[in-house]
């Protein structure tokens, strides 16, 4: 049950990446496997604060006070930022798939 808690939030979280919500703490069961739940959320919330960052960039430069520059280096970091972690989240779901698969 807590397995599915704490991927319920690092969805939620994800998908709330440049919203006008806060996003919320991805919170770690409560057992094994505590250093790689705690750098999960942590990578989500890096995430997270790339996006919101390029979008205070955009802000600015559209009240005239930044260099357009900074912005598209803020969008690109953010948009790499998302891919890499899309890019792993599919990977995550390839390997539980083949671990549901054997047979023990």
């Amino acid at each position: 049950m807590a397995s599915s808690n704490f991927a319920a939030g690092a969805y939620a979280a994800v998908q709330n990446v440049g919203g006008a919500r806060p996003t919320p703490k991805v919170q770690a069961p409560q057992g094994a496997g505590g250093d790689f739940t705690r750098l999960l959320g942590q990578a989500i919330e890096d995430v997270g604060a790339t996006g919101r960052r390029a979008d205070a960039q955009a802000a600015t430069v559209a009240a005239g006070h930044a260099n357009v520059v900074d912005v598209v280096t803020a969008v690109a970091e953010s948009e790499t930022a998302l891919q890499t972690m899309v890019a792993v989240r599919d990977r995550m779901i390839s390997a539980y798939e083949e671990i549901m698969r054997m047979q023990i």
